[in-house]
């Protein structure tokens, strides 16, 4: 069945945030090299760098990642871990030399290379006694003023039925509305179809509460790259992107609690999502060498646009005091939302580079991004309009820095990185700055060459369980770690 939007910020955020994965090279030196290139990943910072290779090389990239979360939850800690394997990056460059010797233009290189931009592989849970607020509230904030025969099922039709039609014709706030006055969790002030008042089933406070959270997927973006060289100084190059994403997650709240008075003593609630989508972007970039040792890049990032596609399913469950068994609505409806479109903000980055010779090199990239561009379309829904406007209060600009270095001796090559990387709320109890450092080591004989990086970054953040609810805002305090291990081959081509 197709259903109405219930896209929100978090969305927005998840698949607006683009940090490159890249070589075990690239990841060991924080992922400074906007003013460098001659590195694979390097074309999706500035699409100039693949100009500078001098010959042509294509590269591989296996890693390892752990994500560790201490979560924190009305004074309750608990610590997860989640690790995945992937395939970070892979791609390759071919330059070709001008011969001809009238022309300023040296050489010209095409490139492809695929960086994994997001990994959304992640699982938590978040425990504790909540003395305020039930999950009541997640019901009761989309049911009142709606009226009772708009979320209630008809004469003869079944759950199934029921939660099908009410969220075709009315939508996603609705069926949540439904969920709850079907569970016997709300209450209607008086059993009239024009109800629009609605009193929870549950009260007395002292809820005991448990939250889980498991979910998969990745972003990942291919650039398919062209570059050009003048006068052995001046890189130019263009990228186009392609964007695809897949993102799944399962939630299982529970809830229970003695308390006098209260009808229903447990709540068992379950919530999928399955999201996948495409988009386009473009880059244009340049590094100019301004001597044998001092180089600068300038990388224009266009926004982002996506087209994206939800399903959902839900089950509920309560315990209900006179019923023998538990009240169970588990609807056989795959909820499949109409296909939005997305644009995410594009983003500027400055880099400065300094080059010893062979010895080694210094590198420095300043990126500047504007999450309030965010746009849900189209922007005439109503729905999106009112998300546009949140996007717009809540985010703002966030600024990376990245600082690398390299130092070589002979064939090796010893490589150090930090990366900080702002919040893009405008309040940053939201979510924290990141901060990540890096370390690395290289071999090369001949055309091959072997790099591992090993990097860890911080971020802490506040979480909402269920953030499209207009009453249950509760959050779990997240401090997480991502710990990455990677390791590249490089090769002439």
């Amino acid at each position: 069945m197709s259903f109405v939007n219930a896209q929100d910020i978090t969305d927005a955020l998840r698949y607006a945030n683009d940090e490159i994965g890249g070589t075990a090279r690239f990841r060991a030196m924080g992922g400074a090299f906007g003013a460098l290139g001659g590195d694979i990943s390097a074309i999706n910072i500035n699409p100039a760098s693949s100009a500078v290779f001098a010959q042509s090389k294509a590269s591989f990239t296996l890693g390892l990642s752990a994500k560790n979360n201490d979560v924190n939850y009305f004074n309750i800690n608990r610590s997860s871990e989640d690790n995945s394997f992937n395939l970070g990056q892979g791609g390759g460059v071919f330059v070709y030399a001008s011969n001809n010797p009238n022309t300023k233009w040296n050489k010209f290189s095409l490139g492809i290379a695929y960086d994994r931009t997001g990994d959304f592989s992640d699982s938590w849970i978040a425990s504790g006694v909540n003395t305020n607020t039930s999950i009541a509230e997640y019901f009761n904030g989309f049911a009142n003023g709606l009226r009772l025969d708009e979320i209630s099922a008809l004469p003869g039709e079944t759950i199934n039925e029921a939660y099908a039609d009410i969220g075709s014709v009315f939508g996603f706030g609705h069926q949540q509305a439904f969920l709850g006055f079907e569970s016997f969790i709300l209450e209607p002030v008086a059993d009239v179809d024009d109800n629009i008042d609605y009193d929870s089933n549950i009260v007395g406070g002292n809820y005991n509460q448990r939250y889980a959270l498991a979910s998969t997927g990745y972003n990942g973006k291919m650039a398919f790259n062209f570059a050009a060289q003048y006068d052995e100084r001046i890189n130019i190059g263009v990228n186009i992107n392609a964007h695809f994403l897949n993102y799944e997650r399962s939630t299982v709240f529970d809830e229970t609690n003695s308390n006098a008075g209260s009808t229903v003593t447990a709540v068992g609630f379950d919530n999928t999502l399955l999201t996948t989508g495409t988009g386009v972007s473009f880059q244009i970039g340049s590094i100019v060498k301004l001597t044998n040792e001092f180089r600068v890049g300038l990388t224009y990032n266009s926004p982002t646009w996506y087209r994206i596609n939800d399903e959902t399913t839900q089950f509920l469950q309560t315990t209900v005091d006179g019923f023998s068994n538990p009240i169970v609505i588990s609807p056989n409806i795959i909820n499949i939302y109409p296909a939005y479109r997305l644009r995410t903000p594009g983003k500027v980055t400055g880099s400065l580079a300094y080059v010893f010779g062979d010895r080694g090199l210094l590198s420095f990239d300043y990126s500047r991004k504007d999450f309030s561009d965010t746009v849900f379309r189209p922007t005439d829904d109503p729905f999106f309009a009112f998300q546009n406007d949140e996007i717009s209060s809540l985010l703002g600009v966030s600024n990376t820095y990245r600082i690398g270095g390299e130092l070589r001796h002979k064939q090796f090559s010893f490589r150090g990185g930090y990366r900080m990387e702002e919040s893009p709320y405008i309040d940053d109890t939201f979510v924290g700055d990141l901060t990540a450092y890096s370390l690395g080591f290289g071999y090369k004989f001949g055309d091959f060459a072997i790099d591992i990086a090993y990097s860890q970054a911080e971020r802490e953040r506040n979480e909402f369980l269920y953030s499209n609810a207009p009453t249950f805002r509760e959050t779990a305090n997240l401090d997480t770690k991502f710990t990455d291990v990677v390791l590249t081959l490089t090769f002439g081509i």
